[in-house]
């Protein structure tokens, strides 16, 4: 079997894989919740590749997300419940109906138009696919689909989504601010009272706090908490490399050294910020 840029060549591959007798003993033993992990870590390595701005690894790991897809419509076309044709098929159906400004009669529409228009179509599937549960489950409400596996902050982000399409909601960040500082003073009385177990409780209550700001700056908590984490990356290198010169490593510094490496290396951040918009 040799590879193609046909997406037929992955559903026979995979297909080949999952044949018992002759397959790989070690696909043929998975199933939707054995693979579902291993989903998500794909997921992530492509916003990864994202992040550092490697497009040949983009396209690696855009492969590898793209093979969890057959993976999964395997099991299920197994089961007789849908194949990947069936896959293709609904996004596609969805895309076509989410587009009426291009694929329809909603022509001429601004971008902010099209935003409400998609968030209108969306919340009306969102309906539709919650009266169809609703003989399975009929206790579900206003927070009902959101997925349990997802990252917290995206989850804590779509619960809050969902909450404020009913009315509960802020309608000013500050308000939010606000909140956060309160849950910041119950976690240092939980700390003062020698609790931790209601701090770190109180500290689940700030994050989600944090996340609502950030919804409410038109931020998503995901994506700026990475780029946090990769400034702390950058800063940490840089104390690294500063220690070295001095013949140290970070376990023999000190915390105050260190302390005062990382403002140093802050401010040649700033400095090198402020000559590249010169």
């Amino acid at each position: 079997m040799k590879p193609s840029r046909d997406i037929a060549r992955l559903i026979e591959i995979m297909a080949a894989l999952r044949t018992p007798g002759t397959g790989c003993p070690w696909d043929l033993e998975q199933s939707f919740r054995t693979i579902a992990p291993y989903t998500l870590e794909e997921a992530y390595e492509v916003a990864d590749a994202i992040a550092r701005g490697d497009l040949d690894d983009l396209k690696d790991e855009l492969g590898d997300l793209l093979l969890q897809v057959a993976f999964h419509a395997r099991m299920a076309e197994e089961q007789g419940a849908f194949d990947f044709g069936g896959v293709v098929e609904a996004i596609t159906d969805k895309m076509i109906r989410r587009h009426p400004h291009v694929f329809g009669d909603a022509q001429g529409l601004s971008a902010g138009a099209v935003k409400d228009l998609w968030h209108d179509i969306k919340a009306q599937e969102t309906a539709a696919k919650a009266e169809r549960r609703a003989g399975r489950n009929p206790a579900e409400g206003a927070l009902a689909g959101v997925p349990v596996a997802l990252p917290a902050l995206t989850r804590a982000l779509k619960l809050q989504q969902k909450a404020s399409k009913v009315g509960f909601d802020w309608n000013d960040p500050r308000a939010v601010l606000a909140k956060i500082r309160e849950e910041a003073d119950e976690i240092e009385a939980a700390l003062d009272a020698g609790d931790k177990r209601h701090a770190a409780a109180e500290t689940g209550d700030l994050l989600f706090a944090v996340v609502n700001l950030a919804r409410h700056l038109d931020a998503d908590p995901e994506s700026v908490l990475r780029m946090t984490n990769q400034k702390f990356e950058r800063r940490f290198a840089w104390i690294e490399r500063a220690l070295r010169q001095r013949g140290k490593t970070p376990s023999l510094a000190t915390l105050a050294e260190m302390d005062a490496l990382w403002d140093a290396a802050k401010a040649a951040e700033k400095a090198g910020a402020s000559a590249g918009d010169a």
